[in-house]
């Protein structure tokens, strides 16, 4: 069973990697934008896209997918890159290790157990770094996975990054906007006093700050929406995702968010286009995007559409 997980959750292979003769598709670049436009995962299809605002990219993401399941993670850093690309480097590593320790089982607290694994690898990191690099102990990251596993899809989220399913309705043709997600956000009541609660001792936990809740008055989510869920609905996205074609259906999303980003600044997308990372920072985050279709039949059938994808987003553009 181990070397058959091994074979099946195929590891990292390197940025921008893909590692499935094929299936990852073919990646673009267009300014500060990142994308593939299509590629095929173990149940469907993806479409994948980035677009950098900070002066070094802080978001990673990764798919990972074989004969056994897909593993999808986004991981929306803050205060630099290194949190993220611990991330990016260790979770689906860890994931899978846990995986094999339980005979293949993939589970809610096979899960919960990678995602303890990797926070404590990184805070021993920090302590071991912390005379050569001390920055790194600003630095953090949300944490948003979706996993498919023998017909069930498991979703974990630590801050605020969102999973919105697209669910036929009826025969009408319509789509409805299911948000899958619960998001760890300042701005919300009851993470307030969730905060409040675990730390009474601290009466600054959480402040108002310019009319927005931030935690200890730096940042808005609790465990870290300024990505592409701050320019977009739910309802708009999937909707823009229906009514289009698959292939470039996450790159159409990203430039949907920097259409209206612009607008919000009351400037043209052109105009936007032309701004460098770093000042680009002004006008809007790094957003990433990943989109997946579900192939019910294979789901239902066990069946693997392609063998092995292991695709990172380039760490810089």
């Amino acid at each position: 069973m181990m070397n058959l997980l091994s074979s099946c959750w195929k590891p990292f292979g390197g940025r921008g990697a893909d590692l499935g003769g094929g299936g990852g598709g073919k990646e673009g670049k267009d300014g500060l934008l990142w994308f593939r436009d299509i590629g095929r995962h173990g149940s469907g299809e993806f479409s994948m896209a980035v677009v950098q605002a900070n002066q070094v990219l802080e978001d990673q993401s990764q798919i990972e997918s074989g004969p056994l399941g897909t593993f999808v993670g986004i991981y929306d850093g803050h205060g630099g890159p290194d949190a993220s690309r611990y991330v990016c480097d260790h979770l689906f590593r860890n994931f899978r290790a846990i995986s094999e320790e339980s005979q293949g089982a993939v589970t809610a607290e096979t899960i919960e157990g990678a995602f303890r694994r990797t926070e404590d690898g990184f805070t021993a990191l920090v302590s071991e770094s912390w005379s050569t690099r001390p920055h790194i102990a600003t630095t953090g990251t949300c944490c948003l996975v979706g996993v498919i596993f023998q017909q069930t899809l498991f979703i974990a989220n630590l801050g605020d990054s969102r999973v919105v399913l697209g669910k036929k309705v009826g025969n009408t043709g319509g789509v409805a906007a299911i948000q899958l997600s619960t998001e760890h956000n300042a701005n919300i009541e009851a993470i307030r006093q969730e905060l409040k609660e675990l730390h009474p001792e601290d009466s600054q936990v959480v402040v108002l700050k310019h009319g927005v809740w931030r935690v200890k008055g730096i940042i808005q989510v609790s465990r870290s929406i300024d990505g592409l869920w701050e320019h977009l609905s739910n309802e708009k996205a999937v909707d823009i995702v229906h009514s289009n074609p698959h292939a470039g259906s996450a790159k159409r999303l990203v430039k949907a968010a920097l259409h209206e980003a612009a607008r919000k600044r009351e400037m043209r997308y052109s105009d936007l286009h032309k701004i460098d990372k770093k000042v680009r920072r002004h006008f809007h985050d790094d957003i990433t995007v990943i989109v997946l279709f579900l192939n019910h039949d294979l789901i239902s059938k066990g069946e693997a559409l392609h063998p092995s994808v292991s695709i990172r987003s380039a760490l810089n553009h």
